[in-house]
């Protein structure tokens, strides 16, 4: 049966398997017990460490005669996860280059500020992102002969995604990948990179603003493989499934580098399927299995089979699964599930070799704590006799690292945010939470889930994770939106299982009879979306929800739903609803909330 772990020990500082990423790779290359094994599993091709190993020595000396000796080595790769992204890193280790994932969801101006802002010297991609270049191909810090175009994999046949908005931009041809590796040397270069070498960018998802690189170093991302092998017990017979994308840490650190770390293999799948996720399991025999965000709630909302449990995985290691999702998708699936709280950057680590509290992330050791702006330490958290948070304006706050940045290396060319982050010695960490008197840390979600509602402050995540309890509901997403005379009014955005209906009477029952939801943290306003606004990570992207917020004009064709104050269950927002509260905005002199 599957469980939501309790025995994960806190981080230290991991030994490192071996001197640098470089002498690893070589090490699972001639080590006659790994060489021979598989490291790469994609559809029905298989790559063993020796072959990546040969692999990476050509893109190792592809990327040195790319070098510029103005710039750092930074390669950009725009791909999905296909096996070329970890050829690259694996080349990038050999060189001491860094390779710096582009977020594929990121489009227009945003990209091309994410490849502008980490200074990238060339960029590999495939055919199905080139119209995404296209509008801004003009105004890349580099030519055509910079863009690297990567082979078309069988499980791509169409190689295409749909055009941009601009139909006019031309998209760009740049040069053939598989031609310039054959153009190069196919010897290791044979170079020694310092251990302290920036191996990958790794954007943080920008959910409430503008990404930020996060540096991480070779040591860095070794020393967490070897962390994450233990943690899951990863060994050479092991294989990992990666669905979540490569160009976000949870991938990179959790799913890929264990393999690398003990000589095992993982499947690569282009992107996340709800639907194919369990028949992928079985075709790679994969045993472990790394998430980030919803994941765990779509595969539930899958049709179940009587045979779910008949797979292969034993483990699942990611982050902001709710309690009642992990212990589903557990039950179900036969997996032992370890949904730990973790970011990018790494600063924040709890005791989770604790008995089980529900909710809680862990025991906070001494040194992480819970303040308020100024760092002063908030309240205890205090619970009724239902267990209803009912101090939250007194007890959540952000969560510091009082012993410095921990693994943190800091944001590339990005000085503000990193003294930011290490104000006053500490680690900030940008996430809300409380402790319970026994230091049960407690997540409250990112700064941008606080809402102020008759002057009471509250956190969106306890709404969201008993919505999540509906069993209708897929996703839960709560957010603050302007009330016409002050603060906010309490939002939801609901993703419904497939062929189920909304009953707006049984729902605000259902939802009037939950013991930890008190009267205004129930949502004023509904919508039943057909899908959210994410990151390439699957996190919600909750800015774009609060700016959409009950506007008609920018909620396309979700539904609205709206219960006031007195009134005994939800009803449709109508045109004339929307038309007298615009009225009330512009009465209150608050007319440019409505516009925000």
């Amino acid at each position: 049966m599957g469980q939501t772990s309790t025995s994960v020990p806190a981080p230290g500082a991991a030994a490192l398997p071996a001197p640098n990423a470089a002498a690893l790779l070589r090490h699972n290359a001639t080590d006659p017990a790994i060489a021979t094994r598989p490291a790469i599993r994609f559809g029905d091709r298989v790559w063993t460490h020796a072959d990546v190993m040969a692999e990476a020595a050509r893109w190792a000396t592809l990327i040195l005669g790319l070098a510029r000796p103005d710039r750092p080595r930074h390669l950009g790769v725009l791909l999905d996860n296909t096996p070329d992204y970890l050829f690259a890193f694996a080349g990038a280790a050999l060189t001491g280059a860094t390779i710096v994932g582009m977020n594929h969801t990121r489009q227009g101006e945003h990209l091309r500020r994410d490849i502008i802002h980490t200074d990238v010297i060339a960029l590999v991609t495939e055919p199905r992102h080139l119209d995404a270049l296209a509008p801004i191909a003009a105004d890349l810090p580099f030519g055509p002969d910079r863009l690297l175009v990567s082979r078309r994999y069988p499980d791509d046949p169409a190689g295409g995604e749909p055009r941009p908005a601009d139909r006019s931009a031309v998209r760009p041809t740049g040069r053939d990948l598989d031609d310039a590796l054959a153009a190069v040397g196919t010897a290791d270069p044979g170079l020694e990179p310092d251990v302290a070498t920036p191996w990958a960018l790794i954007f943080t998802s920008g959910t409430s603003d503008a990404p930020k690189a996060v540096i991480c170093s070779q040591r860095r991302l070794l020393q967490t493989g070897a962390r994450m092998a233990t943690i899951m017990d990863v060994g050479p017979d092991d294989v990992g499934y990666v669905c979540m994308p490569l160009f976000h840490s949870n991938a990179v650190m959790v799913g890929w580098l264990p393999s690398v770390v003990t000589g095992a293999s993982v499947a690569l799948a282009r992107r996340f399927s709800a639907s194919g996720w369990l028949p992928d399991i079985r075709r790679h025999r994969a045993t472990y299995f790394n998430y980030t965000g919803k994941p765990l709630a779509y595969l539930l909302a899958q049709p179940p089979r009587a045979d779910d449990a008949d797979n292969p995985l034993r483990v699942a290691f990611g982050n902001e699964g709710s309690p009642e999702v992990v212990a589903s998708f557990g039950q179900r699936f036969g997996v032992h599930v370890i949904d730990a709280f973790g970011s990018t950057e790494g600063g924040i680590a709890v005791n989770r070799d604790v008995p089980e509290r529900p909710g809680a992330m862990g025991v906070a050791p001494p040194h992480i704590l819970v303040v308020d702006d100024e760092g002063v330490r908030r309240a205890v958290a205090r619970f009724d006799a239902e267990g209803r948070l009912v101090n939250a304006e007194d007890c959540v706050g952000e969560i510091v690292n009082t012993q410095g940045a921990g693994p943190f290396e800091g944001y590339y060319n990005n000085p503000e945010a990193t003294a930011a982050t290490l104000r006053n010695g500490w680690y900030w960490s940008g996430d809300l939470g409380y402790l319970d008197e026994d230091g049960y840390l407690f997540f409250a979600g990112r700064n941008a889930d606080w809402i102020r509602v008759d002057g009471e402050n509250f956190p969106a995540r306890p709404i969201e994770t008993a919505l999540g309890q509906h069993p209708d509901v897929v996703i839960a997403a709560v957010y603050g939106v302007p009330d016409d005379q002050a603060g906010d009014q309490v939002m939801a955005a609901l993703v419904l299982a497939p062929g189920t209906s909304f009953d707006a009477v049984g729902f605000a029952a259902w939802l009037d009879g939950l013991d930890d939801i008190g009267p205004k943290w129930r949502p004023r306003y509904l919508r039943l979306a057909a899908a959210l606004p994410t990151t390439g990570t699957n996190k919600v992207v909750k800015r774009t929800l609060v700016h959409q917020k009950f506007r008609s004009d920018r909620v396309g064709d979700d539904e609205l739903y709206v219960r006031l104050r007195g009134e005994p269950a939800y009803r449709r927002f109508t045109a004339g609803d929307e038309a007298e509260l615009r009225a009330a905005f512009d009465r209150s002199g608050r007319d440019r909330f409505w516009e925000l």
